[in-house]
């Protein structure tokens, strides 16, 4: 059957349209403007990791590669990510301003700031990658080479659009940030809020059903396995019937642990709580679940 996607609709179509339109509860958006796509974001991710992964996808080049030609390549996509990111950036912050007619120029000048700034902190993130990737080829004895912990590790790939993610609500990008992390999620298995803070080199061996919590602190030369959760205890948010849906939230308390340095987590474990630190050099056991702060260098939970 063919259809044709140029009729105009019918009036029932409209008179839905106008029901459902008008139905809105508190927990649903007024409409302020379009928000970045889920596509959009997904491209973006991609031209990311080519100019901070240089060689992979956008910047792969066959055959013999010379400097310059690997320079013109990666500008060539960063002149793309740079009017990308700006674009993005700023669907995500102006559903924010009150008046979105009023304020337009003045979150387009926030979004080139925060374009240029994030833009210009990439070596920086290609910098903690190479960390990443190095610590990832010594911790796992199937690694053949870096190459193939760039080509092949979902964790490389969580990492990464976590890094620039992170990077970019620092500077004070809203939604694109946790845009990103969540297509790493749905693409790995791999869920870290971009708020969460990690130092480098951090390792992820196989990953699937990781969850890293948005006040998560971690330490430098972490390693965790798949099925982890860095998570908080159950709270409750309190809303009043008044507050906007669209309010940006206050700075919160630390909800999720802080893991500190060359602590390793085994598959499946469970660590809670704002107040609960694992000291450095732990080793938390497979399917551990841990509430409490562990002191340096224990072993705790089963297998450890």
């Amino acid at each position: 059957m063919h259809v044709n996607h140029g009729t105009p609709p019918k009036k029932s179509h409209q008179a839905l349209a106008e029901r459902i339109l008008k139905q809105r509860g508190r927990g649903m958006p007024p409409l302020a403007g379009p928000m970045p796509s889920p596509d959009e974001v997904a491209t973006l991710v991609e031209d990311l990791l080519s100019v901070i992964l240089p060689g992979t996808r956008r910047t792969r080049m066959l055959g013999e590669t010379s400097h310059a030609a690997a320079r013109e390549r990666v500008a060539e996509v960063l002149g793309d990510l740079d009017l990308r990111l700006e674009e993005l950036i700023f669907l995500g912050l102006h559903r924010l301003c009150p008046e979105v007619t009023k304020n337009k120029d003045a979150c387009w000048r926030r979004a080139q700031s925060i374009t240029t700034r994030t833009l210009a902190a990439l070596p920086e993130l290609r910098g903690l990658l190479e960390k990443d990737i190095q610590l990832a080829f010594e911790a796992d004895p199937a690694a053949t080479g870096t190459d193939e912990v760039v080509a092949c590790y979902p964790g490389l790939y969580a990492i990464a659009i976590y890094r620039a993610a992170h990077r970019l609500l620092r500077e004070g990008a809203q939604l694109v940030p946790r845009m990103m992390t969540e297509y790493a999620h749905s693409r790995t298995g791999i869920d870290i809020h971009p708020g969460a803070s990690i130092g480098s080199p951090f390792f992820i061996d196989h990953g699937t059903g990781i969850v890293i919590g948005e006040t998560t602190r971690i330490g430098r030369a972490v390693r965790i396995y798949q099925g982890v959760t860095l998570g908080a205890l159950s709270i409750k948010r309190k809303v009043s019937a008044a507050a906007a849906t669209t309010t940006p939230k206050q700075p919160v308390p630390q909800r999720h642990p802080t893991i500190e340095d060359d602590v390793v987590i085994y598959a499946n474990a469970t660590i809670l709580g704002g107040d609960t630190v694992i000291g450095k050099g732990a080793v938390v056991g497979a399917n551990a679940w841990v509430s409490y702060s562990v002191p340096p260098g224990r072993r705790v939970g089963g297998g450890a």
